[in-house]
């Protein structure tokens, strides 16, 4: 066995294996990092750069928006806003076929242009929506798939947190890479829409019609001015203020937290406890995310220094598959993965030897960031392990199974793999929009 290889054999199979024993993420690529650093890099002295590593990580300028990301979003949920913006969208729904699934589709695309957690996406639409449409007699799979694939939607639409630290992990525009997912992520929100609206068509008894209050134009109008509009200025002080050259994603973070906090005291929801509890939960994922990136930044660093990166590029590209075959089998590796593994042990793991492929056969990083996502959202509902699956499972009613679960999120699944193959195939509709903010 090679050095490379054993290194990989210690390195990889190490973080899994810890993984799987229940270790917390950032304990266990410290760990591996640790062992690691003194078998490949020179004893303790190689802990000096361990140290170096984990400093130069959590001090990266380009992860400032991932933290006031997350600090937006708790603000816009915690004052009340969000849910006012779902409850003004219902009132247009009117007698739409599905109509309590669609809210779920239409919620969670509101819930991820205005949080960017798409846990906290799926918590809040089965916890508020499911007793809902349990009464009115919807079935298991229109209740919990659309559930399931609106809480998804955080990762594609801005301000994407996965997007942030994807981009600032790969070292690539994060600017771009938000402006990228748009397009995407409204063609898989409307993909869902379309899927539920014919089903629920050809098949009624699946979510049965019922009376709804007629609401009048007006109150409409006067509820979509009051809480979608201001929302909307919100979105736009994040995605807009990129898009026109006016402000860099940092900077765009910024606005949209200062925007958000202006909003909340708007509505009169400016008060110690809101800004109290938003700050503390923001802090407290921020901060977890910061020590699991710091650590897998070193991990990746590792893997580097040892050749493990540079070898395996070389045997993959030896192979003598085209290099979109070669693509698709990196999908299909984070697919088998993400049945096991959460997103971003995913991410931190494939990303220092999937990227500099990429870089080689010429494709465009940001293009492949896109289909990447996507296939993290996969990994998101992938059976057998997939954390917003038991999350959703948790906020639910008691005769929902698991396996009920598994299989409301088939379609969705599918779905999502038509679109991936949509934009490998079909570049442009990815680089249309970061192509344009260039311009």
């Amino acid at each position: 066995m090679e050095e490379w290889q054993l290194a990989l054999l210690i390195i990889l199979g190490g973080t899994l294996l810890l993984m799987v024993l229940g270790m917390p993420l950032f304990a266990a690529f410290t760990t591996i990092n640790m062992v690691g650093v003194y078998l490949f890099m020179g004893g303790e002295r190689g802990f000096g750069f361990l140290v170096s590593s984990i400093f130069e990580t959590v001090t990266m300028f380009a992860l400032i928006p991932l933290v006031l990301f997350i600090l937006m979003g708790e603000v816009m949920y915690n004052s009340g806003i969000t849910p006012n913006v779902i409850g003004a969208l219902d009132k247009w729904l009117g007698r739409m076929p599905g109509r309590l699934s669609l809210l779920c589709i239409g919620s969670g695309t509101i819930f991820a242009t205005l949080t960017a957690d798409s846990l906290a996406g799926a918590a809040l639409l089965g916890s508020t929506l499911e007793p809902e449409m349990k009464a009115r007699g919807v079935h298991k799979s229109m209740r919990i798939g659309p559930i399931a694939a609106g809480g998804c939607l955080a990762a594609m639409i801005p301000p994407a947190a996965l997007a942030v630290l994807y981009g600032a992990i790969a070292k690539i525009s994060v600017g771009q890479t938000l402006m990228a997912i748009i397009v995407p992520g409204i063609i898989l929100a409307v993909c869902y829409a379309t899927y539920i609206i014919v089903r629920s068509i050809l098949q009624p008894e699946l979510a049965p019609a019922y009376d709804v209050r007629s609401v009048p134009l007006s109150e409409k109008l006067k509820d979509t001015a009051k809480y979608i509009l201001p929302a909307g200025f919100v979105i736009f002080m994040v995605t807009g203020v990129i898009f026109l050259g006016i402000c860099t994603p940092t900077e765009a973070a910024a606005t949209g937290a200062v925007s958000a906090f202006i909003l909340t005291a708007v509505y009169g929801q400016f008060n110690r406890e809101n800004i109290s509890k938003s700050t503390k939960n923001a802090l407290s994922i921020a901060v977890m995310i910061l020590c699991i990136v710091a650590g897998a930044q070193a991990f990746s660093q590792l893997l580097a220094f040892t050749g493990v990166t540079r070898n395996l590029m070389s045997l993959i590209t030896n192979l003598g598959t085209s290099p979109m075959v070669t693509i698709i089998l990196m999908q299909l590796i984070i697919l088998l993965m993400g049945m096991f593994l959460e997103v971003i042990p995913i991410m931190m793991i494939t990303t220092p030897i999937f990227m500099p492929l990429i870089k080689s056969f010429g494709y465009d990083p940001i293009w492949y960031a896109v289909i990447f996502l996507i296939n993290l959202e996969l990994s998101g509902i992938s059976p057998p392990y997939a954390l917003q699956l038991f999350v959703i499972k948790g906020v639910v009613s008691d005769d929902v199974t698991m396996f009920d679960i598994y299989k409301s999120v088939i379609p969705f699944f599918l779905i999502d793999l038509c679109v991936m193959g949509l934009l490998m195939a079909f570049p442009a509709i990815v680089l249309w929009l970061p192509n344009l903010m260039q311009g």
